[in-house]
């Protein structure tokens, strides 16, 4: 272990995205400079009847692309494969292997979903245990599915699974953890991967974050939430993010995973540092499971122990990348809090939600907005929130409306605020010497 006093270094060296917007970092950024949507008619499986038809899906993509065996990933969840494809990105990129000598110094650490949900075979079980006047037969329902469930289908629907296959794909014998704090839980795995390498416990952790719930049930539960935007007539405009007329998120999925480093370890391997992780704030509301607290206690709470872990001031931070869901309740409390937080720097402190191009990706949306915060400090350019036509008196900061903005950004701070009142947030920079 590291005294407190000698605390390692982290760094990001490789980054891997599935994502609604392209299939890897440099198309996915370009298309969020642009101002492109990712968010069209869901095609996943027939959602004509529902109250939401839209959706942000992963396009022209197939795992057998991308791995050896494909016929291993046969059987195995959206999920797994998505979280596949964004780690072989980022581990590639990072160059990391040949200098890892310990495995059990390289874990894994990620905030996954579950995986597939079989409507159609749980709908024709019901079909065949309902009586004439439409109770439930257990019995009948239990042998339906002992019948038609498939074992290997069912365990890849476990949040666990992803963590598992990649520990495999890579040999990583390190820690391995995975979270599901709903739309926190990858910029959690982040922060917590970056904790063990302070620690001293690891070296290297591929970490991240990967989900789909774009399907029956999960559609089902959003809608009666009534959490979802019902814009049906207007996909590419119904993410929008802080404007007055805001009517619901924009489901998405995919994935998005980091290679996180020790500093002294990767620049000894002459590794391409792309950030550092500055500080890391973990809180939770403790108040309701569907609502955030409306003084916002949780959200400030985060931004400060962030700010507090990096050692820096709020008018430092040159970008904040926002939950920004999209949602009556969501944008009006995050904006009360950044205001709380920033003091009289909130009005001048950039702020904007990059779910306005490529819907909420849940528990992959975390990390996903971490690697979009490195982009900006990478390019000096700002991401816009699309969409944003009509002031709300509520959210009053500077939200990027949309086009993209070129301005100097060296730190930046990323939100994440999950339901049952998970609340991260994430501070990186350059990394400097």
């Amino acid at each position: 272990m590291i005294a407190s006093n000698q605390r390692r270094r982290v760094v990001v060296t490789g980054v891997g995205v599935i994502n609604p917007l392209g299939n890897d970092i440099e198309t996915v950024w370009s298309a969020l400079k642009e101002g492109k949507s990712g968010v069209a008619y869901t095609t996943i499986f027939d959602a004509s009847k529902f109250p939401t038809r839209i959706s942000a899906e992963i396009k022209n993509w197939d795992i057998a692309d991308v791995v050896d065996n494909p016929d291993l990933w046969k059987m195995r969840g959206r999920h797994s494969k998505f979280a596949a494809g964004a780690a072989i990105q980022a581990f590639n990129a990072s160059g990391v292997n040949d200098s890892i000598k310990n495995r059990r110094r390289f874990g894994v650490y990620m905030g996954s979903g579950e995986g597939n949900q079989d409507f159609n075979c749980f709908a024709s079980m019901m079909a065949e245990s309902l009586d004439d006047e439409g109770n439930l037969d257990l019995l009948k329902f239990t042998k339906a599915g002992l019948e038609k469930l498939n074992p290997v289908l069912e365990l890849e629907q476990e949040p666990s699974m992803p963590v598992g296959h990649i520990a495999s794909l890579f040999d990583a014998q390190g820690p391995n953890a995975n979270c599901l704090t709903a739309c926190a839980a990858s910029n959690q795995a982040v922060g917590e991967a970056a904790e063990m390498i302070r620690r001293g416990e690891v070296d290297v952790m591929l970490s991240g974050g990967t989900h789909s719930m774009i399907h029956p049930f999960g559609v089902t539960g959003f809608n009666l939430l009534t959490a979802l935007s019902t814009n049906n007539d207007d996909p590419t405009g119904a993410s929008r993010p802080f404007d007055r007329l805001r009517d619901g998120f924009v489901l998405g999925e995919g994935a998005a995973m980091v290679v996180l480093e020790e500093y002294e370890y990767a620049k000894a391997r002459g590794a391409n540092i792309l950030g550092e992780i500055l500080g890391y704030g973990s809180t939770a509301d403790a108040y309701r499971v569907t609502d955030i607290h409306p003084e916002g206690r949780g959200a400030i709470g985060c931004m400060q122990m962030a700010l507090n872990d990096a050692g820096l001031q709020p008018e430092q931070i040159d970008y904040v990348n926002a939950h920004g869901t999209s949602t009556t309740v969501n944008d009006k409390v995050e904006s009360k809090a950044c205001m709380e937080v920033f003091g009289e720097h909130a009005m001048t402190t950039p702020v904007s939600s990059t779910k306005s191009m490529m819907g909420h990706l849940i528990a992959a949306a975390g990390a996903t907005e971490l690697i979009i915060c490195l982009m900006a400090i990478r390019d000096n350019v700002l991401p816009p929130t699309i969409n944003y036509q009509n002031e709300d008196p509520l959210c009053p900061l500077d939200y990027v409306p949309n086009v993209a903005r070129e301005v100097e950004c060296n730190i930046a701070l990323t939100n994440s605020f999950g339901f049952g009142g998970q609340n991260i947030s994430v501070v990186v920079g350059k990394a400097t010497d």
